[in-house]
């Protein structure tokens, strides 16, 4: 092979593998080096390979220290050999380090040797590759890769990325998603290794960050650095929680991210094939954060715990288990989106019963509470329950009362008619009642509440008597004109 066979060659690798020129050089210069090396059986000699990268040229060069007496004559050359080579001698010393070139031409490498060499260049090659796809994906941890199922091995799903291989684990799998050969979805580059076999990268479809880096996609106001995403909490295929913020007051966040009609965020949930996604505000107060991350669950108020990083969100009753969520995911995501700990507690569990309070004088709210405000202590309302107790011990002796009047003399409509006719006969008089008021205000305040109920029957049975007296009036009348 002469200098322009050689030449072409480095220029069609380094179009076909798009290695640089100069990689290749240094790759086929080793090589040569070691099939010389190999084929005199001098490994320790300092041979060194220039290669022309125009006109394809190739030199060797033996360098070997200048002494007087020649142990080895692989690693040194004596003072008197050189001084017998015009233009050499009087120029070097002893100690000094020599160059002599070797004709590479008439060079009889050998069958063996010229094998190695090539076995040499095309692991050099294929490190050079290695080390330049290692050199790409480490500074693309973090983004989105679009990826073909080449194969599932041991519930191992391994993805062609074009250049390399991917391996998406067990662990960033999500369980609702079936990957098939051949199938094309995007991959979140998690992290980069370097093996024997070349740079490992593994993949997720579990990971926060892609969602993320899909609604940048969608998102141009992501992009463009308008909207930010504040944080992102996930259990793949099920639910996510992303909050963002607007640097533009003018721009809203969680619409820019809906976008019309839901078209954004649709593009996003059909590539996490149906995943729901809960998009809110963000805010600096950490307790409106709380408050909007655990939607759609109304929360009445956040109260910091005992310790660092604790909150208890109070909610309505009726909304404690929408506050949870199934199998407590929505507390869970909520808790992860705002990076603290959470403890959901409904309004009862809190301020205890709103029924006592109201027997002391509370009112409700349209929603059926008190305002927190007007709610008691724990002692005031170990002492505002055994009030309820009294009035209800109260309650059942007002009630025992209510029997007494039925076991005095009852009140017959004879008797009634008779006191009618006494009052008649004294037609002169006028009917005051003074006496028997007086007499009835005092039996009240003995009885109570029981005299009052008799006081009632009597006046039901006098309208009685009347209505009877009334009648018979009316049929004197009747006889007289007959």
């Amino acid at each position: 092979m002469d200098g322009k066979e050689i030449a072409a060659a480095l220029e069609q690798l380094e179009k076909e593998r798009n290695i640089p020129k100069a990689k290749l050089v240094e790759a086929l210069e080793r090589g040569l080096v070691s099939a010389y090396k190999g084929k005199h059986k001098c490994p320790d000699a300092d041979v060194r390979g220039v290669i022309d990268t125009k006109t394809g040229a190739i030199e060797l060069y033996l360098y070997r220290n200048v002494v007087d007496e020649v142990e080895d004559p692989w690693l040194e050359v004596a003072i008197d050999e050189l001084n017998q080579y015009e233009g050499i001698r009087g120029t070097v010393s002893v100690g000094d380090q020599s160059a002599t070139a070797l004709d590479f031409e008439n060079l009889d490498l050998g069958r063996i040797a010229a094998q190695t060499a090539k076995q040499i260049v095309v692991g050099e090659v294929r490190d050079i590759e290695r080390g330049m796809v290692y050199d790409e994906y480490i500074d693309r941890v973090g983004e989105l890769v679009t990826g073909t199922v080449q194969r599932v091995s041991n519930d191992t799903v391994f993805v062609n990325l074009g250049k390399t291989e991917g391996l998406l684990a067990p662990g960033e799998q999500v369980r609702s998603e079936h990957y098939t050969v051949n199938g094309r979805l995007r991959y979140y580059i998690l992290e980069v290794k370097k093996s024997q076999k070349g740079p490992q990268v593994f993949l997720s479809r579990s990971h926060p960050g892609l969602v993320r880096r899909l609604f940048e996609l969608e998102v141009p106001e992501i992009s463009d650095g308008i909207v930010s995403v504040e944080s992102v909490a996930r259990e793949g295929g099920s639910r996510t929680k992303m909050a963002v913020l607007s640097a533009d007051e003018s721009v809203d966040p969680v619409g820019a991210c809906v976008g019309t009609r839901g078209v954004r965020v649709q593009a996003v949930v059909d590539e996490l094939f149906g995943e729901k996604i809960d998009i809110i505000p963000w805010s600096e107060k950490r307790d409106e954060n709380i408050m909007n991350s655990l939607s759609p669950a109304k929360v009445e108020k956040i109260i910091e715990g005992e310790e660092e990083n604790e909150f208890i969100a109070v909610v309505p009753d009726y909304q404690l288990s929408l506050a949870i969520g199934k199998e407590g995911q929505n507390v869970r995501l909520a808790a992860k989106l705002c990076g603290v700990k959470i403890d959901i507690k409904s309004h009862t569990q809190y301020y205890g019963d709103p029924q006592v309070a109201v027997s002391l004088g509370g009112e409700l709210d349209e929603d059926g509470y008190l305002n927190p405000d007007d709610f008691l202590s724990d002692s005031e309302a170990d002492e505002a329950a055994d009030a309820v107790d009294g009035a209800q011990d109260a309650d059942g002796e007002a009630a025992a009362a209510d029997e007494a009047p039925e076991a005095a003399e009852p009140v017959t409509e004879t008797d009634a008619a008779g006191d009618v006719q006494d009052a008649d006969s004294e037609a002169g008089e006028p009917i005051t009642g003074a006496d028997e008021d007086t007499d009835a205000a005092a039996e009240a305040s003995a009885a109570g509440e029981a005299e009052e109920a008799a006081a009632d029957k009597v006046d039901n049975t006098v309208e009685e008597v009347e209505e009877i007296e009334e009648a018979e009036e009316n049929t004197e009348i009747q006889d007289e004109k007959q």
